[in-house]
């Protein structure tokens, strides 16, 4: 503590303050510290969130694709932030009238214990899609009242179809079910956790034509810790190259798919131009002048592309060619 101030310095003081005079601020020269709620410590490492960030730029774009061509507008969804908090805050943080889709998650691994998460929308961004879902514009309509029935029907076929890309997408890490359960449209009721339990929040903005909302994903962290391990487990082995005698079987399977394939092959001797009237007049007995030789080489396609060249022959009673050079390989040199 500092000394006390004398008489002297206090009338000093006063006289600074009544001149309009301040005193010279003191810079704190000392380290700085990061302020650290122990009461909710932080769960997951910067890499598991990458990780988790990763994924859900997956379901943005799937989600996203989906969505611009079920209501022809442009849509673009990314991640914005992803943090921890305790569910109050969350719970506390949504609007009276909200747009929540509850999705179930299992795990195919019995290890791990089944969850579920919380999709929540934009009431505008759910009124919008209804609009659009039903020939309207979507432009200039926001309400503020609460879903009908029928709207809530509309959202949950959205709903069903954002938990497939859900489940795409953490099949990548974590080989799971995602199942879409029912909608909830008033979280103050929704009480599926504790207040004081801590949720993993990603945050992602949703821009469907000139209208721009949020969209959140709610993730229990006592579950999400069960599963977040094997994320590192299955980036390592997708980095490991494939043994080489897999890559050959696999190789062998494709060629044995493919090689009773029909393919379209014919011999071309000469491309040529005629006029329409002289096409019109031809009859049967008419000879056409070629641009080649008939010892010139011809040109074999398959499929409309050239391959080879040949030389025109006859095998028995039969016109035939033979190869002599592949167009892919390098033309041999002339002696």
């Amino acid at each position: 503590m500092p000394e006390q101030l004398s008489q002297s310095q206090i009338d000093a003081l006063l006289n600074r303050l009544s001149s309009g005079e301040t005193a010279p601020v003191e810079e704190d020269t000392g380290p700085k510290v990061k302020e650290y709620d122990f009461k909710s410590p932080k769960k997951f490492t910067k890499e598991q969130l990458k990780a988790l960030d990763g994924l859900h730029e997956n379901f943005g774009r799937m989600f996203s694709s989906y969505l611009s061509g079920l209501l022809r507008d442009f849509c673009e969804i990314e991640v914005v932030q992803i943090e921890e908090q305790s569910y109050y805050e969350y719970n506390n943080a949504l609007p009276d009238n909200a747009l929540i889709g509850m999705l179930d998650f299992t795990p195919t691994n019995r290890h791990y214990s089944e969850s579920f998460f919380m999709m929540d929308v934009s009431t505008a961004i759910g009124f919008l899609m209804v609009e659009r879902l039903l020939g309207g514009t979507g432009k200039g309509y926001s309400p503020t009242r609460d879903f009908t029935e029928i709207e809530i029907a509309l959202l949950e076929t959205i709903m069903n179809k954002a938990d497939d890309f859900m489940e795409d997408a953490w099949t990548g890490y974590v080989d799971s079910n995602i199942t879409f359960r029912n909608i909830e449209t008033n979280p103050r009721l929704l009480q599926v956790l504790a207040p004081e339990d801590i949720v993993v929040i990603v945050m992602m903005s949703i821009r469907l034509g000139e209208l721009t909302g949020s969209l959140s994903i709610c993730i229990p962290s006592a579950s999400l810790e069960e599963v977040i391990e094997s994320f590192s487990v299955r980036y390592v082995r997708a980095a490991k190259k494939q043994d080489p005698e897999a890559e050959t079987a696999k190789k062998n399977i494709i060629m044995e798919g493919i090689v009773s394939s029909d393919l379209e092959v014919k011999a071309v001797l000469d491309n040529f131009q005629m006029r329409l009237k002289e096409i019109v007049q031809l009859q049967a007995g008419d000879v056409v002048l070629l641009n080649k030789n008939i010892h010139d080489d011809v040109t074999v396609l398959v499929d409309s592309e050239p391959w080879y060249t040949a030389k025109l022959g006859e095998s028995g009673m039969k016109k035939s060619i033979k190869l002599n050079r592949s167009l892919a390989q390098p033309k041999p040199e002339e002696s």
